[in-house]
């Protein structure tokens, strides 16, 4: 018998879905079983409803330490629900142990999650990850599948002890390393800050790109309410996964796939979320790939226009003094939204199968610790967290973290200190000569996505050591390049086009001047348009092109920043 009658539906469900092709389905399903057979499933077990269970588990990712642990409580949240777990691998992007950058690799990581959820017989899919890109990579590849899919995350570290101080990567190694550069502290006391920064499994412990991701994706609507914030060693976690399974199983049932969840409305509820938890930067880049899966555009322009009416509400590091941990007890992201109702549109569908709306009725009146999560009426900024600045210098526009820099520096112009390259920056960064004064623009050249090193987090250019150790703790930098949410300073970063495109980054030379407005949005060079053009013509790109593997594809397909990075044919619209 056919997949459609052996199923009972027009709609096969489980082992009975895609077939392989032997011009015979009888036979197919019969092979199928027969293999299926050896797992030691019983028949019936074997008839249910299939969840998939996207593992990024890898010894070379330690957030993801304990997603076997999440496995199994998905699988036991399935197995209630009625369904059949099935367990498969995806590529795992730790963010430290990657090279040139795990962002190269994000798109590789969604294209594996999408073919592996088309390719394989699966009702609905479970998607775990936590470390930076591995979020926004299996959402794109979910969302492109369309297959009924639900986002579990892995969740934070918690905080450890240095001393008498609190300590949670990775703002406070940036901190410690910066006084270890300024001279402020020695070898010794370094050493010892490290072995205390990450002391538990778990994505970064702050407001970084991680949780930024985790928090705009329930926000979203592709993660069960409540998930977000919970620590990865909390016991709520497994909770969280078993809870997560048996939600597959319903969006399976129910058929809510994730095209009827992502929308342009619930991608406004993100961003809206985003600029007022004051988000990293890098969640511009992946929401803007997610949404541009679905066939939603975010314009830069739109984001200014919500950023302008959404005040920063969440005291976290890298701004504040408070950890995810912290917002989990004080809340967790539903005390942000409901302080955000009146900007949100609560029509929208979430995977629980209610409204986000109806989600947030459910919990008036819940705790909120205002220490951590401000009201509206006293937020804790006025505006939203980011910026998008435009200008001659950043014609396809440029971002800026105002909620992580310093106000001082917003209406400034100053002199151009320019790198042509992270090799160049690594080389002079300590040079006692290094021409450089407090109040000049530090600018960073070939940083970007279609450059050699494929974006690293290199926007936070060290402060110089001449500098650090006249105790300047900030000023203007300028690049092509991304910087971690867990960073903090005046910077504008994901300059489009980049500099290896041809961008007008490229004309930048020492001396020339530069000037930053957030009031206006504006980053200018203050140099007439027929210099920079010749600059252009008469010094071209010279980055080595790959001539084979992914490497070759990346470079050929990937957009710039303001189109989420990308490759342009996986988009639901190509450019």
């Amino acid at each position: 018998m056919s997949d459609e009658t052996s199923s009972n539906t027009s709609h096969p469900q489980g082992l009975n879905k895609g077939l392989t092709n032997y011009g015979d389905r009888d036979f197919a399903r019969y092979l199928r079983l027969s293999f299926a057979n050896s797992t030691g499933r019983s028949k019936e077990l074997l008839s249910k409803p299939v969840i998939g269970i996207a593992s990024t588990f890898s010894d070379f990712n330690n957030c993801h330490r304990l997603v076997p642990e999440l496995v199994a409580a998905v699988k036991a949240g399935v197995l209630q629900a009625g369904g059949l777990p099935m367990e498969f691998p995806t590529i795992s992007l730790g963010e430290a142990f990657l090279h040139p950058t795990s962002l190269v690799y994000r798109n590789l990581a969604a294209m594996d999650t999408e073919e592996m959820i088309r390719a394989q017989p699966m009702d609905a899919v479970v998607l775990i990850g936590g470390c930076d890109k591995s979020v926004p990579a299996a959402l794109m590849g979910a969302i492109s599948a369309n297959v009924p899919a639900i986002q579990l995350v892995t969740g934070p570290m918690m905080t450890g002890r240095w001393r008498t101080e609190r300590l949670g990567a990775c703002t406070d190694c940036r901190r410690f390393w910066a006084r270890f550069r300024a001279g402020e502290i020695d070898r010794k006391t370094i050493d010892e800050v490290e072995g205390n920064l990450a002391t538990t499994a778990g994505t970064c412990a702050v407001m970084g790109t991680a949780s930024t991701m985790a928090s705009i994706v329930e926000a979203l609507g592709m993660m069960l309410p409540g998930t977000a914030a919970i620590p990865a060693v909390h016991a709520d976690r497994l909770r969280a996964a078993e809870a997560t399974g048996k939600a597959a199983m319903r969006l399976a049932l129910d058929r809510i796939t994730p095209d009827k969840i992502v929308t342009q409305k619930s991608v406004e509820n993100a961003l809206t979320t985003l600029l007022a938890i004051g988000g990293s930067t890098n969640a511009i880049i992946h929401l803007t790939a997610m949404a541009g899966r679905a066939g939603v555009d975010i314009d830069l322009n739109r984001l200014n226009e919500i950023s302008d009416r959404t005040p920063v509400l969440v005291d976290l590091k890298p701004t504040g003094p408070y950890y995810m941990e912290d917002l989990y007890a004080a809340g967790g992201v539903g005390a942000i939204l409901r302080e955000l109702k009146p900007l949100l549109h609560l029509d929208c569908m979430t995977v629980s199968g209610q409204t986000l709306g109806e989600r947030l009725a459910e919990d008036d009146g819940a705790f909120v610790d205002r220490a951590v999560v401000k009201t509206r009426e006293a937020p804790l900024q006025p505006q939203g967290g980011l910026v998008a600045l435009f200008g001659n210098l950043a014609p396809g526009g440029a971002i800026l973290k105002r909620a992580a820099a310093d106000p001082k520096l917003f209406e400034t112009e100053g002199r151009a200190v320019v790198f042509t390259s992270l090799e160049d920056l690594a080389n002079r960064i300590d040079d006692p000569d290094l021409d450089i004064n407090a109040d000049d623009f530090m600018v960073l050249q070939n940083a970007g996505p279609k450059s050699a090193s494929g974006m690293p987090e290199a926007g936070y250019l060290p402060i110089p050591t001449k500098l650090g150790r006249a105790g300047v703790k900030d000023l203007v930098r300028i690049s092509d390049a991304r910087m971690s949410g867990t960073a903090y300073g005046t910077i504008v970063l994901h300059v489009s086009p980049d500099s290896a495109s041809g961008g007008p980054l490229a004309a930048v030379r020492n001396g020339d001047r530069i000037r930053l407005s957030v009031k206006n949005k504006t980053i200018e060079l203050l140099v007439d348009d027929a210099e920079i053009a010749r600059r252009l013509d008469a010094d071209p790109p010279q980055a080595p092109k790959p001539t084979r593997g992914y490497g070759m594809l990346y470079e050929r397909e990937v957009l710039q920043a303001e189109h989420g990075c990308d490759f342009n044919f996986l988009r639901a619209k190509p450019l």
